[in-house]
């Protein structure tokens, strides 16, 4: 069978791509289209190179003809030189502009997922962080990644074969009727034998590879977890090696038996097939017998009949490919609609066309009836007003869920406020350029983030152009140069996935240099030590000191320390500032602020106290 190249095909949809297929408009078909635009001219010598190519490539079986009727039949050896010359001739051309359109058409694919990856990614550095936190990771990277390297199929394998086939199929059909008719009637008469029980055999083949992809799915979710820093620590304190290894050898086994099913189905159908396939050239020459013996058929030659033959595989060849073109397009416009969900996504988050950039920045904030909300009638922050003067600290303490984070989250426009404003130097925080506000604005999260590079690498993130000197002083400010100076490679140690050969208060140190070196005029401190020891506590309240210096900064702290060197301490639940004052004005009220500090603080305090030295 597959010496017409009658390969089993994919030509159906399963049940989900059905139920999921895309609407085909003309405004869907001109965007995708609109990609292709800027490529025209090659995309124009792309069809060329594929007429000619498919023209060039009919010579040879025509020519072999002439080469058996003309220079062996007729023993004209002259004229059998020159034919063969000419073949090698047609043959080494035609090769030559094959690889003219696979560079072409190469070329032209990967400039447009070129363009395509650059518009998604930046596409989605401009969309809200609300998306991040709702969206599946994995999700998010497969749109980027396979999502795109399908478009690429789809250039390169739906596009490209459907054009090339077409041309393919044409031209050989049209040079066999010029050849003889009849014998062509009989060749197109013989294509349904092979392409339907072909395409049923390729539909099995094909439910089996998607239960061994399944199963492929199970066995690389298990490994993500299992061999994973994390997953690792947890098999091994519960011992579970034992059952983790009998899970993957399970699926694994299951694996294996469905990719041999997937080998050996319609082995024996295709084994028959293939010798039913040979069965095709000789109907050809039993047609070609009877018209020149027994019809006595002067115009019909030997040669005629060996062209016809050849030209046979080249008509079945498109055959199979073509009849499975409308599922290769209902797949292809799929992945780019899935693309296109994404770019369509509204920004939540812009920057005005006249947005403003402050010559000089104070650091006088304010929050003037601020409302927020992640869901229309459930509301997060309500009626939030006050203000904190350039220079001066605030410090928001509050139950679990009375919303601190998302407070700080509004001032860099991580989101925006349903209701009300924030002012900064008197200035809507919306009116100002987002890349200026944000510069302007440093945070130390309790859970630091860091880069898989080294250290230096991740302290320039803050500042690309800063000096080894100016990388030092910002550390020894973190107090954290001494660690860093002790290590085999100083500044350039790799910090591992995530920071995790660094211990949390190291982490946290190497963020705020981070910080001190980014020189903002506000600072945001969110839990930056709740989850550290009383020790590390110590190292990152030194490192803290010059970091707030001067600055406005906003505090979200657990640790009592933290809250009582701020000015002023503001007390949030339920969305709402209940209480404001000093510690001791707090105390005395006996309200919220009493009781975290008689359950949270006090507790603390005197944990911190009974610490040796």
């Amino acid at each position: 069978m597959e010496k017409f190249g009658m390969r089993g095909s994919r030509g159906y949809l399963t049940e989900e791509e059905k139920q999921n297929r895309p609407k085909i408009t003309v405004t869907l078909l001109k965007r995708i289209f609109s990609y292709l635009l800027p490529y025209w001219l090659k995309l124009l010598l792309v069809f060329a190179t594929i007429v000619a190519s498919s023209i060039l490539g009919l010579l040879p079986a025509i020519l072999t003809g002439r080469i058996i009727d003309e220079g062996l039949i007729g023993k004209d050896f002259d004229r059998l030189v020159t034919l063969i010359i000419i073949s090698i001739g047609v043959l080494a051309a035609s090769n030559l502009i094959v690889v003219l359109e696979s560079y072409l058409n190469t070329s032209v694919t990967y400039n447009i997922t070129y363009d395509m990856r650059n518009l998604l990614y930046s596409h989605l550095q401009k969309v809200s962080i609300r998306f991040f936190c709702t969206s599946k990771q994995g999700d998010i990277i497969t749109r980027m990644t396979s999502d795109i390297s399908g478009i690429e199929n789809v250039i390169l394998g739906t596009l490209t074969n459907t054009l090339k086939n077409s041309v393919i199929l044409i031209t050989a059909i049209i040079v066999m009727f010029q050849q003889n008719w009849l014998l062509t009637l009989v060749g197109i008469a013989i294509v349904p034998l092979f392409v339907i029980p072909t395409k049923l055999v390729g539909k099995t083949r094909w439910m089996i590879t998607l239960k061994a992809q399944e199963k492929n799915d199970e066995i690389n979710q298990i490994l993500n977890e299992t061999l994973s820093i994390s997953g690792q620590l947890l098999l091994k304190l519960f011992t579970n090696e034992q059952l983790e290894y009998s899970k993957y050898q399970s699926a694994n086994l299951e694996m294996t038996r469905l990719r041999i099913k997937e080998s050996m189905a319609g082995r024996w159908f295709r084994l028959s097939m293939s010798t039913y396939t040979g069965v095709a050239p000789m109907l050809i020459y039993l047609a070609g017998g009877i018209l020149m013996l027994k019809q006595g058929d002067s115009t019909l030659s030997v040669g005629d009949i060996t062209v016809m033959v050849a030209l046979l595989g080249r008509m079945y060849q498109p055959v199979n490919s073509l009849l499975s073109i409308h599922v290769d397009l209902i797949r292809s416009l799929a992945m780019f609609t899935r693309i296109f969900e994404y770019l369509d996504m509204p920004l939540e988050i812009e920057n005005k066309p006249d947005a403003v950039i402050p010559d000089k920045l104070n650091g006088n904030v304010e929050f003037d009836h601020v409302g927020f909300s992640y869901n229309e009638g459930q509301p997060i922050l309500k009626d939030i007003c006050f203000s904190i003067s350039a220079g001066s600290s605030v410090a928001i303490v509050g139950p679990s869920g009375s919303g601190k984070s998302t407070l700080i989250n509004l001032l860099p426009r991580l989101y925006d406020v349903t209701s009300g404003r924030i002012l900064l130097d008197g200035k809507d925080i919306r009116d100002l350029d987002l890349e200026f506000l944000r510069k302007s604005i440093g945070v130390v999260t309790q859970d630091t983030y860091l880069f898989n590079g080294t250290i230096k690498e991740n302290l320039l993130y803050a500042k690309a152009d800063a000096t080894d000197e100016d990388l030092i002083r910002v550390c020894r400010e973190a107090n954290i140069h001494d660690f860093i100076a002790g290590l085999p490679n100083g500044y350039d140690t790799l910090v591992g996935n995530r920071g995790v050969k660094l211990s949390g208060g190291e982490k946290q140190r190497v963020s705020i240099a981070r910080v001190i070196l980014k020189n903002p005029e506000l600072i945001i401190l969110d839990e930056a030590t709740s989850s550290l020891d009383s020790i590390s506590e110590c190292y990152i309240q030194d490192a803290i000191e010059p970091l707030l210096r001067g600055r406005t900064s906003i505090i979200i702290a657990h640790r009592l320390s933290t809250i009582m060197a701020a000015d002023e301490i503001m007390v949030l639940k339920c969305g709402e500032i209940v209480e404001r004052g000093t510690h001791e004005e707090l105390l005395l009220k006996e309200g919220v602020y009493n009781e975290l500090y008689e359950t949270q603080f006090r507790h603390a305090l005197e944990e911190n106290k009974e610490q040796p030295g």
